[in-house]
């Protein structure tokens, strides 16, 4: 039987290769609404209510490659309508190019950072309805009982209604703030499961395997991993100058939970590479992951 994780586990900070520091300082900050916690000549730690979010390293000669591993899109998750209604009408407000969508139990939208790192940001609306996967499809359910594929037009007049008059558009993000999920190119969906579910232990949500998407979480949540093969069956890592996801972080809740996981990861014969922060290790697609302590929420 596998050992589930923790279920107060949960993402951490979302570490990114970027190619120039002080636009995206900007772009986090005064798009986004993140605060500047710290910054150097090259790195910068962005989030909200003190914790670090997204950790930027400049690297100039970086760059975008295509059909490889690596970072999808990292979500942020917003406390309730009304703070996501404020971040979408402020990119509205600067006409910075967005996707809003409804996947009814969440409602989001989708774009890129000045590097084009995918970003999502969302909001939970579980009275809205539900996500379904059943036979490897995957659908929403309304609360009414009507279906939708769950990747409808975001109904704007609506979510904007959430606004006061008197509502500050570049209000910062709330304390609250945080990442909700990370999802991911893999290259394989099986292997990616058998590593996130039957090794470090948590709950498989699911596996779409006509959608070429699977998702595991802790404690019931809809999905803390997402991960696709929509950049092609066994593409390869990306080359180390890439622009893109360094690494993610996974917290688990204190020292006795994260050393059930490494102990997990060792027994499976799988490489740890111990740091002051936890311990540093690779999905089978070479997605870097750090295994840490972080707050419970």
């Amino acid at each position: 039987m596998t050992a589930s994780i923790h279920p107060d586990t949960h993402p951490g900070a979302v570490h990114l290769n970027i190619t120039d520091l002080p636009r995206s300082i900007d772009f986090y900050v005064n798009l986004l609404g993140l605060h500047l916690n710290k910054q150097d000549s090259s790195t910068a730690s962005l989030g909200a209510g003190g914790k670090d979010l997204v950790v930027l390293t400049e690297n100039p000669a970086a760059k975008k490659y295509g059909r490889t591993t690596g970072l999808y899109h990292m979500a942020i998750l917003f406390p309730d309508r009304r703070e996501l209604a404020r971040v979408i009408a402020r990119l509205f407000a600067d006409r910075y190019p967005n996707a809003p969508t409804d996947h009814i139990n969440t409602k989001t939208t989708y774009l890129d950072d000045p590097d084009g790192n995918g970003i999502e940001l969302y909001c939970e609306s579980p009275e809205d309805g539900e996500f379904v996967i059943e036979n490897g499809r995957f659908y929403a359910r309304r609360a009414d009982g009507s279906l939708s594929d769950g990747r409808e037009p975001l109904d704007l007049d609506a979510l904007f209604a959430h606004l006061r008059p008197d509502d500050e558009l570049r209000a910062p993000a709330p304390p609250q703030t945080k990442i909700g999920h990370v999802h991911l190119h893999v290259a394989n969906l099986n292997e990616a499961m058998r590593f996130y579910h039957d090794v470090l232990g948590f709950d498989n949500m699911g596996l779409m395997t006509a959608f070429r998407m699977g998702m595991v979480s802790a404690g019931g949540y809809h999905h803390h991993i997402g991960f696709n093969t929509w950049q092609g069956e066994g593409v390869p890592p990306p080359p180390p100058d890439t622009v893109g996801l360094q690494y993610y972080e996974i917290l688990l809740p204190d020292r006795v939970e994260l050393d059930e996981v490494v102990d997990r990861v060792r027994r499976a014969g799988l490489q740890l590479n111990a740091l002051d922060e936890g311990y540093l290790l690779q999905d089978p697609a070479q997605n870097r992951i750090l295994l840490t302590v972080g707050d419970a929420r």
